[in-house]
C-alpha cells in the first residue's frame, strides 16, 4: 500500500506544478496530471544520484515544486473537518504549515524509485468548467494488477488554474483518512496538541510511529485496504 500511496502523491505533487501552465493554454484537467509525469520523469532522470545522498536537497526539490501551487488550505480545511472552524487563526496557520510540511518529508524518499512508465491516464470525462473535477488513472502494480487512482482538483476563484488537493487509492481518500486519524487523535488530546506534534515532526523528522497514514508502514484507516493495496504493500 505505501508504494502506491507513495506513487499517488508524488503525482500529486508534481502535477500542481504544471498546472499553472497548462490552465493558462485552456488545456484540460487531464493535462495537469500528464505533464505532472513527464515533470517528475525529467527529474529524476537528471538529479536521482544527487537528491539520493541529499535529504534537504530532496525536500527543496519537492517543495519547490510544491509550495506555491498545492491548495494546502483547501486540503487542511478538509482534513480538520469540523475542527478547522473551531480553530484559531493562528492554529489553522500552523497546522497548514506543519501538515504540508510533514507530507512533503514523509514521502519524499519514495520519489527517488518512482517509475512514471507505471502510470496510464484515462481519458476525461468530467465537466471542466465545474470548480472540482477528478482525472483518473491506472497505476500498475509488480504483480500484474493495477490500482485505481484518482486525483481531485479545484479550480481557483482568482486564477482559474487547476490545483489538487486530494488523492483516491482504490476509492480510498487520502484526506478522509487523515481526517479520521486527526479526529481520533484531536478527541483523545486536542487540536493543539495534534498541531505540536506535527510542528516537532516536521521540525526534527522524528516521526511518530503511531501516526497512522503518516507513518509508511501503517496498515490502519477508516476503510480497510482493498485487495490491489494488500498486494502493494506486499511487494515493498
Amino acid at each position: 500500500m505505501y508504494r502506491v500511496i507513495t506513487c499517488a502523491l508524488l503525482v500529486l505533487l508534481a502535477s500542481v506544478s504544471s498546472a499553472t501552465a497548462t490552465t493558462s493554454s485552456g488545456d484540460s484537467p487531464n493535462a495537469v496530471v500528464e505533464d505532472a509525469v513527464a515533470l517528475l520523469s525529467k527529474g529524476l532522470d537528471e538529479r536521482r544520484e544527487e537528491l539520493k545522498n541529499n535529504p534537504q536537497k530532496l525536500y527543496k526539490f519537492i517543495d519547490g515544486i510544491l509550495l506555491p501551487r498545492f491548495e494546502r488550505r483547501v486540503a487542511a480545511i478538509a482534513v480538520l473537518g469540523p475542527y478547522w472552524r473551531q480553530a484559531t487563526q493562528e492554529q489553522r496557520e500552523r497546522f497548514i504549515k506543519a501538515f504540508y510540511t510533514v507530507l512533503v518529508h514523509r514521502y519524499a524518499e519514495g520519489i527517488l524509485d518512482f517509475d512514471t512508465s507505471r502510470i496510464k491516464i484515462l481519458p476525461y470525462r468530467g465537466d471542466p468548467n465545474r470548480p472540482i473535477t477528478t482525472v483518473r488513472t491506472q497505476v500498475s502494480l509488480e504483480d500484474g494488477t493495477e490500482a485505481n487512482v484518482d486525483y481531485d482538483l479545484v479550480k481557483s476563484k482568482d486564477d482559474g488554474k487547476w490545483r489538487m488537493f486530494n488523492v483516491n487509492i482504490e476509492g480510498v481518500s487520502y484526506v478522509k483518512n487523515f481526517r479520521t486519524e486527526f479526529d481520533q487523535e484531536i478527541r483523545a488530546s486536542s487540536l493543539e496538541d495534534v498541531i505540536e506534534r506535527l510542528e516537532h515532526e516536521a521540525a526534527t523528522g522524528d516521526f511518530d510511529d503511531s501516526g497512522g497514514v503518516l507513518h509508511k508502514d501503517a496498515g490502519s484507516s477508516s476503510k480497510s485496504p482493498s485487495d490491489t493495496q494488500a498486494k502493494a504493500a506486499g511487494s515493498e
